[in-house]
């Protein structure tokens, strides 16, 4: 029988149970990464994975996803629906196995899945032992089959409920509230993102969201299409909207090398950023790999080779290195792999080595051709490249000076921060505090044991329009790469980080609670995703949450952080209630300041993550570029959820 007619047969036979899952309830996040916000969304994209997977082998176009009212999810794909035959070793249907073993899935048989992105098998069965209820239905053959569970244990046999023309698999769950105590509260946004995302990544699938929770103007469930007839190139152009390219178009290609699926979408633009994103089998590799490293090689040695030919080089002075071929470049790489090696169990890093050459060569090819036929974009970029290369120079000075002045100043740090004690980073924090005034009371409120203070003067610079070497100029950021006492890289990889030498393994941002803290916030956070992105992702950066306003009566007082809780507490205190509005940190004592914001026993302090990293990087760009229209429509947007102060 043919590979494709056995790829077809899918068949409980096709199913194989690996292992138990008895202990997924004991210890969720060894499945899906922790039991917050971020676990609660990997429950649906494990179930969506399975439909993915359908339309990777050819079998499903359409996927509904939507959000009811109770915020339990239900999936729907028009594929071959999962098998409802007796499973042979296991004795009962193979829908059952599937829900309720972990590792069972046809992705392990290569006849019924040549690729697929859950290779590491915990899928839908997981999702079933972290649901409270769960509820499949199977259209196959012209039957419908249905089965229940509650916390992964099926409540009745598959039994047949009735005829159909329909062909596909219905999943509906509600995961558990024992182990999901943060939230049990869906975000659409972050749903779409991903939704959008996987539509990109398998051109011609319509992907449909609905929020059943909420609804429009005209009073219809927030709805939302994703469907991509040009795949990565859309991608490119969606995550570069705010950017403004310095080519004609997006330079692309798709095709197959080495029996490896390679797709790749790469744009230059005026920016001073490298945004590579990279993906298999639909997973984001955020860590990089194999396909990554065949993608820098291609686009080195072919821009390389033509920069030399073309003559531009010779009046350079230094050589040209890997990173200045990346400047203000936007590019996706997506590769199909069939059996995937992943480093670790986070599925971020892709070891297979026979993916670097197939990479690289089809990038090497892609990239031949276009610029032969594009000799005006050819030079465009070549130029851009020599910027570049001059820029890093001049960023490598002044990297320097910063070294130099930390081995020159009173114990190598800045002389504005006031240190702590303790000379265990892992017991120690310090508050990036906006202007010396709230730096003064913070000093004084502080916990000296463990606790250092930085005051920032004013405004950072903006380091999504700053050339690099700028960047590493400016005196208050110079402060900040100092205090926290990170190597700011070597000449071999100027944008490493070397997080070895970390003072402080909680970087609180401390500002106002009005309009400019807010802007001073965003352009911290935005100079450490563009620069220090691996303290973000090994979870060091937090934003300190100050109270807005301090209700009295008496002797009572009682604090309050948005508008509900204020207007709560003066119903609870009554009458005559006096409510003070703090609209800087500096309004405070450091009394005030200890007890409500620095105290780990009573403050409220927010992590940095991030959970989707191109769209982490799409906003950044549309917040801090030059580009306003897209700002404007996202502010226009989103200003309901906006804190406008007056």
């Amino acid at each position: 029988m043919s590979e494709e007619a056995n790829r077809s047969n899918y068949s409980a036979d096709s199913i194989q149970a690996l292992e138990g899952m008895e202990h997924v309830r004991m210890r969720p996040s060894m499945y899906i990464g922790d039991v917050g916000s971020r676990g609660l969304h990997h429950l649906v994209y494990e179930v969506v994975d399975n439909s993915i997977d359908e339309a990777l082998a050819g079998y499903c176009d359409a996927i509904e996803v939507t959000i009811n009212e109770d915020n339990s999810i239900t999936t729907k794909d028009n594929g071959r629906g999962i098998p409802v035959g007796i499973h042979k070793k296991e004795g009962v249907s193979a829908l059952e196995v599937v829900m309720t073993k972990i590792g069972a899935g046809g992705k392990f048989d290569k006849d019924s899945y040549k690729v697929s992105g859950g290779l590491h098998g915990v899928g839908v069965s997981c999702v079933n032992a972290l649901s409270d209820h769960l509820h499949a239905t199977v259209h196959k053959e012209g039957k419908v089959w249905e089965q229940e569970y509650e916390k992964g244990k099926p409540l009745y046999p598959v039994k047949s409920t009735g005829d159909t023309d329909f062909n596909g698999t219905i999943v509906t769950f509600k995961p558990d509230a024992t182990i999901f105590q943060q939230t049990l509260e869906y975000n659409y946004d972050t749903l779409a993102s991903r939704m959008r995302e996987l539509s990109y990544l398998n051109k011609g699938i319509t992907i449909i969201l609905t929020d059943k929770r909420h609804q429009d103007d005209k009073g219809n469930d927030i709805t939302e299409t994703f469907h991509s007839q040009e795949g990565l190139k859309e991608f490119v152009k969606f995550l570069d909207a705010s950017r403004s390219p310095i080519i004609a178009d997006v330079i692309s290609m798709e095709g197959e090398k080495n029996n490896i699926p390679v797709e790749v979408a790469m744009i230059y633009n005026d920016s001073y950023a490298e945004n590579l994103h990279s993906y298999v089998n639909n997973i984001n590799t955020h860590e990089g790999g194999t396909h990554l490293s065949g993608f820098r090689r291609g686009l080195t040695a072919t821009l390389k080779k033509y920069a030399d030919a073309s003559g531009m080089l010779d009046k350079l002075k230094f050589e040209i290195a890997g990173d200045d071929f990346r400047e203000g470049l936007t590019a996706i790489i997506s590769v199909k792999v069939q059996e995937p090696q992943f480093e670790g169990q986070t599925k971020t890093k892709l070891g297979n080595r026979e993916v670097t050459s197939a990479v690289s060569q089809a990038v090497s090819e892609m990239l031949e051709n276009y610029l032969e036929e594009n000799p005006n974009d050819a030079k465009t970029i070549v130029q851009k490249v020599i910027l570049a290369a001059q820029a890093r120079h001049a960023a490598k000075k002044a990297r320097e000076m910063v070294q130099r002045k930390s081995v020159m100043s009173i114990g190598g740090l800045p002389g504005k921060l006031s240190d702590c004690s303790e000379q265990d980073p892992a017991l120690c924090e310090v508050f990036l505090v906006e202007g010396d005034s709230a730096g003064g009371t913070a000093k004084q409120g502080r916990d000296r044991m463990f606790q250092a203070i930085l005051p920032l003067r004013g405004k950072i610079l903006n380091v999504e329009k700053a050339m690099h070497h700028k960047v590493f100029e400016n005196e208050e950021i110079k402060n900040i790469f100092t205090a926290l006492g990170v190597t700011i890289g070597t000449e071999e990889d100027s944008k490493a980080l070397n997080l070895s030498k970390l003072r402080y393994h909680k970087v609180v941002i401390m500002c106002d609670a009005d309009v400019d803290g807010s802007h001073i916030s965003t352009l911290i956070l935005t100079f450490f995703f563009r620069y220090m992105k691996e303290l973000i992702e090994a979870g060091h950066i937090y934003i300190a949450a100050p109270p807005l306003y301090l209700v009295k009566k008496g002797a009572k007082k009682q604090y309050a952080w948005n508008d509900d809780q204020r207007d709560r507490i003066v119903q609870e205190f009554g009458d005559n209630s006096k409510i003070q509005r703090y609209k800087g940190l500096g309004e405070m004592n450091a009394e005030q300041l200890w007890d409500t914001t620095m105290n780990p026993e009573f403050r409220t302090m927010r992590q940095v993550t991030i959970e989707n990293l191109t769209e982490a990087d799409r906003i950044f760009s549309m917040l801090m570029g030059d580009e306003v229209p897209p700002r404007r429509e996202f502010i226009e947007k989103n200003a309901v959820y906006a804190n406008i102060d007056a």
